[in-house]
Formats: structure tokens, C-alpha cells, sequence
């Protein structure tokens, strides 16, 4: 019944929109009944809070939150109904006001809440403090939160210039949870109900939680929208590239540590770009804050390593540049994480100074470079050997139907070679792409030789057609080889470019010697043995002995020369 009588009493009217509280009520026949005397007989038999509970609700609902959200600017104004001397209505009504005039700022919107506030206090809580303490308990944390949501939040400063003017947001929260406290509305004594003042003293560190949002947001909007695509300057051959041209592309990099450029996405540099403009603002930022940009710039650049692996996984499982790029992606951010110490930490705020650790993570990306390059060339070595078991071992090349197998054999390895070689050479650094095609093509060639030295009793014409089929092969790839040789536009060899061709790919020596072996006479191969030159190109003692028998018929010279070959001390 009393509950009821509460109902009656308060009113929420959305048309027009106000709160119609009654003083006096008449419920069921009963007539005068004054409100006070219905909150008393709660508060005795202890139903207060049940019987305030709706009426907080509907308050929070159909009053508070227009209060602080509206997209139109509006105030409220008090009208008081007597009758016979004696007040029995107090309304709260809504008005709308011209924008011009007023805007929803810390001061406005703190003196709507007070006002709204002040009339409950007199109206239904009849400033009475534990009543209004009652009442403060159910709407408080409610009202506090829809106004951190709605107001204080969107204001935190978007850049460090703005935070003073915030300071004067924390001024007047401070001062509406003063005159809160004197309604009784909130704990004096208890901190936990400074909720507002308690998130706006906090300002820094929300400014650098909301920035350290924005920054992650951008990062992966970095890496989810772009398309991974070659410039088209980059799809050939290159000067831009290899000697940094005028014209250089923002897509070309330097690697700090390597003395070397390649060609990076557009990802990976609007990454970089953002960690070093993150990091430059963290050396002019308070400790809280550069804490903050601190984490985010170390997050920013792991989501490389957990979106693109994702996102690109069928284009890392086949040959393209995709993959390609993604293996210079790494590599420069391994290289530009191990700079990051040396650029920035000295003008770190002291007190993060010695936490704030980036080389852990440039092992990680050196490792996934390295991972998805010898994915790489895993893959084109598995294609070159399909193309090479078409071949058939060599065997009986003497057929013409055999040596042409053989000879498809070779054209399928030559072009999956040049293919893999637009691929590469011009998107890797240079160091990269020779030692990685010097893998591939000592692949091709020690598996040719391995097949050629395992033929046994091999007749005249078909040693011919043998060499004929390897001088075909290095013909086909003489292009290739000496795109291995590279030398800057000054005609200086760049460093750890100067090797010979024979040292980079140990195969191809002993491929062209074998082409030489398959018509020179037997004595000149033993001397040959014996000087120690095969040695050097790679055969080992079974080889000769095997490729001698397969080739010679049995002969006193031949044991002569097995004998030689055998007795030969290296």
C-alpha cells in the first residue's frame, strides 16, 4: 500500500515533459495523506529504499539523461501549486532554450543536474539528509556514469596543448560534487563518491589511453587495408632501387644496419612513420602518458606479426612478391626496432627511461623475415625438383624421345628460374636475392650432377648428348648468373658482393667440369684427379671411380688409371 501511495505521488509526464510531485494524495477513498508521512512510515518499517527505487529509475531516465545528452540545449524551471494556503504540487518542467544563448558545457550541464537534484531534495526527500543519502545511493553511481559517458569522456583532450584547458572541467566537477555532499546527495566522508573528480584527475591518463587507442586503431587500419602491391616501378628491374636514384620511391627503405635499400609496403612504412612521430611525443610528454605511448608504439608494431601472417596466409604459401614483401617488411622493422633505442632513449622521461625495451623485439622480426624467405625458397626448390624428376635421372639421352624429355625438363627449370628471378631481383635487397637464388640454382645444379654421375655403362653418343644438355642449361642461365654479380653505378664492387660465381653456388663449378669430363680421354682425367683439380671443383674419390667405369669399357689402362685415382693422397 505504501508503495502505492509512493506511485501516485511522484509522476514522470513525457507530454509535455515534466515531474508532477503531490504533496497531499488521495488513494482508494483515503483523502489528505501528505507525502512525508508516507517516506516516514517506509523509513520505519524499513521499505524506504523499495519505495524510492522507481521513482530513482524513472528520475534517471526521463530527467537525468536528457539532462546531460540532449542535442538540444535545455534548462529547467520549478512551478509550485497551492491550494487553500497550502502547497500541494511541485512540478519540474523541461524547457528548451535557443542554442545560441547556451551550450552543453561542465558548467551548464552541472547546474541542470543540481537543480534537478535540489528539487527532489525539497520535494520528495524534504531535506531530509538520510532520506536524500537514501536517495543518493540508488541514482549516484548511475548518474555519475551516464555523465562520464556522455560528457566527460568525450572532452579528455585529444592532444597534450589541450590538457590545461581541462583543468578547468576538474575545477567545476569539484565544485558540483562539493554542493552534492552538502545535499547530502553524497558521502562526505567516503572518496569512492568523488566519482567524477576521480576520473577527471585522472585526465592524463585517460588522454594517453584514448591516444594509445587511436594509435592501434590506425596501425591496424595500416595493415587491413592495404593491398600489398608492388609499386609498378618495382615489377622490373629497377635503378630506383638498387642505387637509390633521385626519383626513389617512399617505398624504398634503408636498412640502418645492413647498408642496403629494398622495397618495403606501403604498410610497413605508415607503421614506422607512426612509432617514430608516437615516440617523438613521447619524450615531450609527463611519465604517466609517456608510459602509455610507450606500450602502444611496442603493440602498434606487434600487430604485424598477428595480422599479416593472417590476413596474407594463402599468399605466403606460394611464390609471389606478396611474400616477398612481407620478408622485406620484417627485416626492416627488425632493423628499425634495433635503432629505436639508440634514436630516442635519451630523451625519455627519466623515470622510464631504463624500462623502456624494444631490441627483445627485433629478433622476432628478424626471425619471421628469415622464416617466410626460406619459405621461399623451399617452395621453388620443390618446383625445380618436380621439373628436374621429369627428366628421368638422365637416362638413355642417346634416344631422341628420352633427350627431349630431358630437354623439356631443362626448359620448365629455366623458366621457373627467370620467373622466380622477376620475382625477387627486384624487391630484395641485393644481398638477399643472391644468396638466395645462389640456393636455388646450387639446387638445380648439384642435383643434375648427383643425377648425371649415377649413370652406369653410358655409351659415346649419350655422353655427348649429356654435355650437350648441360651447356644448354648454362647457356639458358647465363643471364641469370650474372645478375648474381652486382656492382654499384660507380663500378664498385659493393660489399660482399665480390665473390666468384664458383663460391656462391660450389655446384656450378663442378657442373661445367663434369660437361669437360664427358669427352676428355681417360689418362687426362686421372692427371686431372691426381693435380688435385676435380678435388677442387667437388668430386670425391667414388664419383670418379663410378663415372670412369660407367664411361670406359674394362682395360688395362683403366685399371691403371682406377689404380692412380685410388693411390692419389689429398
Amino acid at each position: 500500500m505504501l508503495v502505492k501511495f509512493m506511485e501516485n505521488a511522484v509522476r514522470f509526464e513525457r507530454e509535455p515533459n515534466k515531474v508532477r510531485v503531490k504533496l497531499r494524495l488521495s488513494v482508494d477513498g483515503t483523502h489528505g495523506i501528505e507525502l512525508r508521512t508516507i517516506l516516514e512510515a517506509m523509513d520505519v518499517v524499513g521499505i524506504l529504499d523499495y519505495g524510492l527505487a522507481k521513482v530513482a529509475d524513472l528520475m534517471i531516465k526521463h530527467v537525468i539523461a536528457p539532462a546531460v545528452n540532449c542535442g538540444s540545449p535545455i534548462s529547467f524551471t520549478e512551478e509550485l501549486i497551492q491550494d487553500s494556503d497550502q502547497m500541494t504540487e511541485m512540478i519540474l518542467k523541461t524547457v528548451s532554450c535557443d542554442p545560441k544563448l547556451e551550450k552543453d558545457d561542465a558548467e551548464i550541464i552541472y547546474s541542470r543536474i543540481i537543480m534537478i537534484i535540489k528539487f527532489f531534495y525539497k520535494s520528495i526527500c524534504f531535506q531530509n539528509g538520510s532520506w536524500m543519502r537514501c536517495f543518493g545511493r540508488l541514482t549516484w553511481p548511475r548518474i555519475a556514469e551516464i555523465i562520464i559517458y556522455n560528457f566527460l569522456s568525450k572532452v579528455v583532450p585529444d592532444d597534450a596543448s589541450k590538457l590545461a584547458d581541462f583543468q578547468k572541467i576538474i575545477k567545476c566537477t569539484s565544485e558540483f560534487e562539493i554542493v552534492l555532499k552538502e545535499m547530502m546527495f553524497i558521502s562526505a566522508s567516503d572518496n569512492k563518491d568523488e566519482r567524477l573528480s576521480n576520473f577527471a584527475e585522472n585526465v592524463e591518463v585517460h588522454f594517453a589511453s584514448r591516444k594509445k587507442t587511436e594509435i592501434l586503431a590506425k596501425a591496424r587500419n595500416f595493415l587491413l587495408q592495404c593491398d600489398f602491391a608492388v609499386p609498378q616501378e618495382y615489377t622490373r628491374t629497377s635503378p630506383k632501387l638498387k642505387y637509390g636514384g633521385e626519383n626513389s620511391s617512399d617505398h624504398v627503405v634503408d636498412l640502418l644496419f645492413l647498408s642496403e635499400r629494398c622495397v618495403v609496403s606501403e604498410a610497413a612504412s605508415q607503421l614506422m612513420a607512426l612509432v617514430h612521430r608516437t615516440l617523438q611525443d613521447v619524450c615531450l610528454s609527463s611519465v604517466k602518458v609517456a608510459l602509455e605511448f610507450y606500450h602502444a608504439t611496442r603493440d602498434a608494431i606487434l600487430l604485424y606479426e598477428a595480422v599479416i601472417p593472417v590476413k596474407l596466409e594463402r599468399q605466403l604459401n606460394g611464390i609471389n612478391q606478396v611474400a616477398v614483401l612481407i620478408h622485406n617488411d620484417c627485416l626492416y622493422l627488425s632493423q628499425e626496432i634495433l635503432g629505436l633505442a639508440f634514436e630516442y632513449r635519451s630523451e625519455f622521461p627519466s623515470a622510464i627511461r631504463e624500462h623502456a625495451v624494444f631490441l627483445d623485439m627485433a629478433p622476432r622480426f628478424h626471425l619471421m623475415a628469415e622464416q617466410v624467405l626460406q619459405r621461399q625458397i623451399q617452395l621453388v626448390i620443390f618446383n625445380l625438383k618436380e621439373a628436374i624428376d621429369g627428366a628421368d635421372g638422365f637416362q638413355n639421352t642417346h634416344q631422341m624421345q628420352q633427350f627431349e624429355s630431358a630437354k623439356f625438363s631443362i626448359d620448365q627449370v629455366v623458366f621457373i628460374l627467370e620467373k622466380v628471378h622477376i620475382i625477387w631481383e627486384p624487391v630484395l635487397p641485393p644481398s638477399t636475392y643472391k644468396r638466395s637464388m645462389s640456393k636455388v640454382l646450387e639446387s638445380v645444379f648439384s642435383r643434375m650432377t648427383k643425377d648425371i654421375l649415377l649413370l652406369d655403362d653410358l655409351a659415346a653418343e649419350e655422353t655427348l648428348q649429356l654435355q650437350r644438355l648441360i651447356h644448354l642449361m648454362l647457356e639458358s642461365l647465363s643471364s641469370l648468373l650474372e645478375s648474381l654479380i652486382v656492382v654499384d653505378q660507380k663500378g664498385t664492387s659493393q660489399e660482399g658482393f665480390a665473390h666468384p660465381l664458383d663460391d656462391l653456388i660450389p655446384s656450378l663449378h663442378k657442373t661445367r667440369k663434369l660437361a669437360d669430363l664427358l669427352d676428355m680421354p681417360l689418362k687426362s682425367i686421372t692427371t686431372a684427379w691426381e693435380s688435385g683439380e676435380l678435388v677442387s671443383c667437388g668430386f670425391t674419390l667414388s664419383e670418379m671411380e663410378d663415372f670412369i667405369k660407367a664411361i670406359f669399357a674394362d682395360s688395362p689402362l683403366r685399371k691403371e688409371c682406377l689404380w692412380r685415382i685410388e693411390s692419389a693422397n689429398f
